[in-house]
C-alpha cells in the first residue's frame, strides 16, 4: 500500500505527514493532469493540491483521482463551500483554503474532507485552536514572517502544526522543515510551468526525487 492509499484508508495520519512538500499546482490543460500525477509519483510524492485557478481545475482533479487512484489528490485555492462541494464531487480527498473565514470554516466542516484552513497572523491561529482544528496551511509564509513566525508561536500555541506555502523554495524548505511545528511546506517548484507545458515529465520526476533530500 502506497502512503497516500495508506492515508486514505486511515483518518489517523496526518496530510501533513504524507510528503515533505506538497506540490501546489495550477493546470490549464487537463490532458496534462494525468501523465503530471505520474511523474510526480515516479519520483515518490504521493501527493498533489490542484488549485482552483483555471477552468481546467475541476477536470483535471476528475482526471488524476480516476486515472491515478494511488495519487491523493486535493482542491487548493478553495474559498468557498461551493468550491469544496465541487472539488469534493470532482473527486478531491482534501481541500486547502488560502484564508480560514467563519463562513468559510462552517462550510469547510459541512463538506467533512480533511482541509488545510490558510491563517497568517495569532489571533488566525487562535480562531482555528477554538474550532479544534490543530493542522493548517501558513499562507504566505514567507510575506508574513516565514520561519521566525513560525518559530515564535511556536511558544504559545505549540498545539499547532504547519504547511508553509507562499514562496517556499528548494533552498529554505529545510530551514522550515527542520521547525518541530511544520510538518511539510507547499510548494510550486515541483512543476515548472514549462516542464508541463514541454512534456517534460522527466524533469518533474527528477524534482520529486529531490524532495527526500530536503530533511
Amino acid at each position: 500500500m502506497s502512503t497516500a492509499q495508506a492515508t486514505l484508508a486511515d483518518t489517523t495520519t496526518s496530510l501533513l505527514d504524507v510528503s515533505p512538500v506538497i506540490p501546489v499546482v495550477v493546470v490549464d490543460d487537463v490532458e496534462s493532469a494525468v501523465p503530471l500525477a505520474h511523474a510526480l509519483l515516479a519520483g515518490g510524492v504521493g501527493i498533489i493540491e490542484v488549485t482552483l485557478r483555471s477552468p481546467a481545475a475541476l477536470g483535471a482533479i476528475q482526471a488524476i483521482a480516476a486515472e491515478v487512484p494511488q495519487m491523493l489528490i486535493g482542491a487548493g485555492t478553495v474559498c468557498s463551500e461551493q468550491q469544496a462541494q465541487d472539488s469534493a464531487a470532482a473527486g478531491a480527498r482534501f481541500l486547502v483554503s488560502p484564508g480560514s473565514t467563519d463562513r468559510l470554516l462552517d462550510g469547510l466542516e459541512r463538506v467533512g474532507l480533511p482541509f488545510l484552513a490558510g491563517c497568517a497572523t495569532p489571533s488566525d491561529m487562535m480562531r482555528l485552536l477554538e474550532r479544534g482544528i490543530t493542522e493548517a496551511k501558513l499562507f504566505p509564509a514567507t510575506v508574513v514572517g516565514g520561519t521566525a513566525l513560525l518559530k515564535a508561536v511556536g511558544g504559545p500555541l505549540p498545539q499547532l502544526r504547519f504547511c508553509p506555502t507562499g514562496g517556499v523554495t528548494p533552498e529554505s524548505a529545510p530551514d522550515f522543515l527542520a521547525l518541530p511545528n511544520v510538518g511539510c511546506v507547499g510548494g510550486t517548484w515541483l512543476t515548472p510551468k514549462t516542464a508541463v507545458k514541454d512534456a517534460d515529465w522527466q524533469q518533474i520526476t527528477a524534482l520529486a526525487a529531490a524532495t527526500r533530500t530536503l530533511r
